[in-house]
């Protein structure tokens, strides 16, 4: 395991083996803990995020909205009772898997907001309950499945501060799901129709991507370069899983979150467009 303690307020250029050739990113001190090549990324000014005002999230308050056995009064564990080999610190936030049931449930919350963040109305409030809900259980399927794939919850936690103990629910900031698969025989990218088998899944070297899906930040914690830092640190894990390509779905009219993978080197699949088109959704890919 290697850690690598990052001067402030300078620019790395990424390696060719790395994000695109050459590419800038502006960061503050961070360090890495993974057992994979080590780099560094994009976040804003300390001084500004040390002014932080965390808010409380408005999570659900009835007994029947919470998962059986789920503690939301339960303290967030420390990295040293965690002990986690593969984590990426940056400012005041650490991206790592998302380990207890608490912190599934609250990426899953975290994903049910940013999901009606624009949609109003009497019934909005169950709707989250019910997204929320059937993304918790979504997570923890996902998370068990097995035949040589595998999906990893990561999440955004605020870190540890002196002598303040903090609940779970008011940790986690930033959620991101990665996932990795297989191409079925005949495809040369993600549900290419026409090609492939719905019934043939072969294993062959270099059949293998990642996908990156649910990338969301709390409203609050955003414009703080924790998006960018998850994405990074999704991509060096798939990395490190031995995969060579990522892939991502987005919406077409969705310009920032655009702008943000074609920051971080993702080109359009020009083969998938117009498969996509009906969906209104691009496929983007970033090889290495």
């Amino acid at each position: 395991m290697t850690t690598i303690s990052v001067q402030r307020y300078g620019f790395l250029n990424f390696p060719n083996n790395s994000l695109g050739n050459n590419r800038k990113f502006h960061r503050i001190a961070a360090s890495w803990t993974m057992t994979l090549d080590s780099k560094s990324f994009y976040s804003r000014n300390k001084k500004e995020e040390l002014s932080i005002q965390i808010p409380t999230p408005s999570f659900p308050q009835t007994e029947t909205s919470i998962p059986h056995g789920l503690r939301f009064d339960r303290l967030q564990p420390s990295d040293e009772e965690l002990n986690l080999p593969n984590k990426l610190e940056f400012g005041r936030f650490v991206s790592r898997q998302a380990v207890l049931d608490e912190e599934m449930w609250t990426a899953a919350w975290l994903r049910a907001e940013c999901h009606y963040e624009h949609t109003g109305g009497r019934y909005v409030a169950n709707y989250k309950r019910k997204f929320a809900d059937q993304e918790y259980h979504a997570i923890k399927r996902r998370s068990a499945s097995k035949l040589g794939q595998k999906c990893t919850c990561f999440v955004t936690v605020r870190k540890e501060v002196k002598n303040v103990k903090c609940t779970v629910i008011k940790s986690v900031v930033a959620t991101v799901d990665l996932s990795i698969r297989f191409l079925l025989h005949g495809e040369t990218f993600p549900g290419e129709r026409g090609k492939a088998s719905v019934f043939c899944c072969i294993k062959r070297e270099g059949q293998r991507y990642g996908y990156i899906a649910n990338l969301c930040v709390a409203k609050w914690a955003r414009r703080r370069g924790i998006a960018v830092n998850m994405l990074h640190f999704a991509i060096e894990s798939a990395k490190f899983n031995g995969v060579e390509q990522v892939y991502v779905h987005v919406h077409r009219k969705n310009k920032a979150a655009l702008e943000l993978y074609e920051r971080m080197g993702f080109e359009i699949v020009e083969m998938a467009t117009s498969q996509l088109l009906e969906d209104q959704t691009y496929l983007l890919c970033l090889r290495w």
